[in-house]
């Protein structure tokens, strides 16, 4: 594959400063062909009420855009602009390259996508394409070119939405076109067949490659496919969607260059597999995509993903494409949100840097696969719960504008973030099928919102210079470089803590030798000699009272200066150690060699905290009932306090209360069950504080 040029001069944000200081863009994607003509200006009036200012538009309209090949007809979309425009409304308008319509497929079969087991998956549902199709690459840039010299210089539009969810349904194609596109990455990589045999270690199983064509796809085979094979092909497949990316972008920048672009991300849903810190540089801003999960657990999933959608923005603005206004469709059992869970979650996204929020979709569908996704404006129409509550979103957003431009602020925590590592660790022909990356990673996130300590999740390729505390659970793979990095952090006098099945295999999915945690085995001081998985309903018990259900070590070495912080209580490693700490200067490297989940985490931070004060609870956090959210623009800190409970908190605040926030003449705010409070102090007065030895926290006093 190749990727077209784009040049290096690029607008950061929509035209017009809408993701600049200014106003919240607020609204939603917008599917007018749905519905007859009289609805539309139902919707101009409703869209009015609710304070909707932008839209994503034409997502899915490549079937009416082009309803026979090279024939078009624009005139609908035309008229839409028009009175999206006359309305006030700006449009975030769409390459409408997302799903092809049903001649193309007619005409060439050849581009529908292909399993691993060799099923042609059909037309009838969406994103019907292979990524590596020149067949479809042809025709979907021309579909691209054609809208955007139709619509180059209208007033309306603001940015383009490249295609839709990239890579959602059809991550991966192991098609013959694939395996060819395949086959060329390998050798923009490798070079070598020698190389690449080395990497893969394809000695065993009689796998040696004697040509490039003799290489496949990991299809469907007998038994365990190759494991460097599947992760290679996993960064591939991460790669050929973005390349798309890329080449419709480099259309774009040659028809509208002061027209910036993006495409909606999904950080935390089903596209684990597309490794988005390599995407960021290829997008004008970041835009994602997030779907609430139902339980206790979602708001804190929800915040955990949207902190890693800010830090992949770089602290930057961002854009919150989609997420529903109630139910969605698509999991087992889609309850509604609760009350005030629309808003909370929506100024949640805020708090973690978005300055756009927008739903799928507007109107709720009344035909077609997400019919029962909600929508801004739902079937009971405007008089109901979630058109009222879209209403007062909307409000509220207009009257914290005053936020919009400002920046994340850092936290002294880290939590590191690695895709690759999510892939591997869930490999089959693993110790256990039970461990789980991403719930790993939300056990200590978790942890350090229960204890009212604030931490970015930070992509593996951040800059770490500014934390005093690198939090790495499941560091699965470990190269040199990343090796180099943590350690450090440790000489610089600052602190790294790592949680079990970490170090293991380097970027080739490769067993590190003479012990694990293999490239971290001489940070950690530890050596392990074998894993012991727990069989289900066999917990262990740790001297401390956590508990492991799934993952224990056996550590048999500790280097000079380690101290043993717990052990195992029972079974089979009873009274060996089970988290260690290994001093270094002013700098230490803990190690949690069992999956103690959410509580035992929190007391190893909170014994930690003992003598590393970035692990200190903020006063705010009210004992971890309240997630403490900033940012600032410099001269501002904007401060976002997040109720995480089912029941109201009593908080003394310092700083004038914004939007819909309301305190007491002292100070006092009665924070309700999963509400949002927002609070503006002057940057000026904090640092002056600062400057007396005061943390910024204790401007404000739980």
């Amino acid at each position: 594959m190749t990727s077209p040029a784009l040049t290096d001069v690029r607008p950061r944000w929509v035209k017009d400063g809408a993701l600049g200081a200014g106003r919240f863009r607020y609204g939603a994607d917008y599917n007018p062909e749905q519905w007859p003509r009289d609805v539309w200006q139902e919707d101009m009036r409703l869209m009015r009420e609710a304070g909707v200012n932008i839209v994503s538009l034409g997502i899915f309209s490549w079937a009416l855009l082009e309803p026979r090949p090279g024939e078009w007809d624009f005139s609908w979309l035309d008229e839409v602009m028009d009175l999206l425009h006359e309305n006030g409304i700006d449009v975030d308008l769409a390459t409408a390259t997302a799903s092809p319509p049903p001649w193309l497929t007619r005409l060439h079969p050849e581009v529908l996508p292909q399993t691993a087991d060799g099923t042609v998956l059909s037309p009838g549902a969406r994103q019907h394409w292979r990524p590596t199709s020149p067949v479809f690459r042809e025709y979907a840039l021309r579909l691209t070119r054609a809208i955007a010299e139709r619509y180059a210089g209208h007033p309306a539009l603001v940015a383009w939405h490249i295609s839709n969810e990239l890579g959602c349904h059809n991550i991966y194609d192991y098609s013959d076109d694939a395996a060819r596109a395949f086959r060329v990455w390998l050798q923009e990589h490798y070079g070598t067949l020698d190389a690449l045999n080395d990497a893969w270690g394809t000695a065993f199983w009689s796998q040696h490659y004697g040509a490039w064509d003799e290489i496949l796809p990991p299809r469907v085979a007998p038994t365990q496919r190759n494991p460097g094979q599947q992760l290679d092909f996993e960064r591939f497949s991460s790669d050929a969607v973005r390349d798309h990316l890329r080449a419709e972008a480099a259309v774009l920048r040659e028809v509208t260059p002061d027209v910036a672009y993006t495409t909606n991300f999904m950080v935390a849903q089903n596209v684990r597999d597309i490794d988005y810190a390599t995407w960021v540089d290829d997008v004008d801003f970041v835009s994602n995509d997030h779907y609430l999960r139902p339980g206790e657990l979602g708001r804190d999933d929800l915040s955990f993903w949207a902190n890693l959608t800010g830090n992949l923005a770089g602290g930057r603005p961002w854009f919150l494409m989609e997420h529903a206004t109630s139910a969605i469709n698509w999991r087992e059992v889609n309850p509604p949100k609760r009350a005030g869970e629309l808003v909370r979650d929506a100024l949640t996204h805020v708090g973690h840097g978005a300055d756009a929020v927008c739903y799928f979709q507007w109107r709720q569908s009344r035909a077609g696969g997400e019919r029962y996704h909600s929508g801004m404006v739902p079937h009971a129409g405007r008089d109901s719960r979630v058109f009222r509550d879209v209403v007062a979103l909307g409000a509220e957003l207009d009257a914290l504008a005053a936020v919009t431009g400002s920046h994340r602020e850092k936290a002294r925590v880290a939590v590191l973030f690695d895709y690759e590592s999510w892939w591997v660790s869930g490999r089959d022909s693993h110790p256990t099928e039970a461990l789980q990356y991403d719930a790993e990673q939300l056990a200590w996130y978790r942890a350090l919102l229960d204890l009212g300590i604030r931490a970015d999740v930070l992509p593996l390729a951040a800059s770490l210079d500014d934390y005093d505390v690198v939090i790495a659970p499941m560091l699965h793979v470990v190269t040199d470089e990343v090796r180099r990095r943590l350690e450090h952090v440790v000489r610089d006098g600052r602190h790294v803590v790592v949680s079990y099945f970490s170090g293991i295999v380097d970027g080739h999915d490769r067993v590190w030798l003479g012990g694990y945690p293999g490239a971290l085995r001489d940070l950690l001081g530890v050596t392990v000699e074998e894993f012991v998985p727990l069989l289900p309903g066999q917990p262990v018990t740790l001297g401390s009272g956590s508990v492991a259900t799934t993952w224990t070590e056996r550590i048999v070495r500790l280097a000079d200066g380690v101290d043993v912080l717990d052990t195992y209580a029972d079974g089979d490693l009873a009274g060996a150690p089970a988290v260690t700490r290994r001093r270094a200067g002013a700098g230490s490297a803990t190690y949690v060699s069992a999956d103690i989940g959410r509580d035992g985490v929190a007391g190893v931070l909170r014994g930690l905290s003992v003598d590393i004060d970035a692990l200190a609870a903020d006063p705010l956090a009210a004992d971890g009932r309240v997630e403490v959210l900033s940012r600032t623009n410099g001269a501002e800190r904007f401060v976002f306090l997040a109720n995480r409970t089912d029941e109201s908190v009593l908080l003394q605040l310092d700083g004038d209360a914004m939007g819909s926030t309301e305190t007491d003449a002292d100070g006092t705010l009665a924070l309700a069950p999963r509400a949002v409070a927002v609070v503006r102090q002057d940057a000026a007065v904090l640092a002056a504080a600062a400057a007396d030895g005061i943390r910024s926290s204790s401007t404000a006093r739980a």
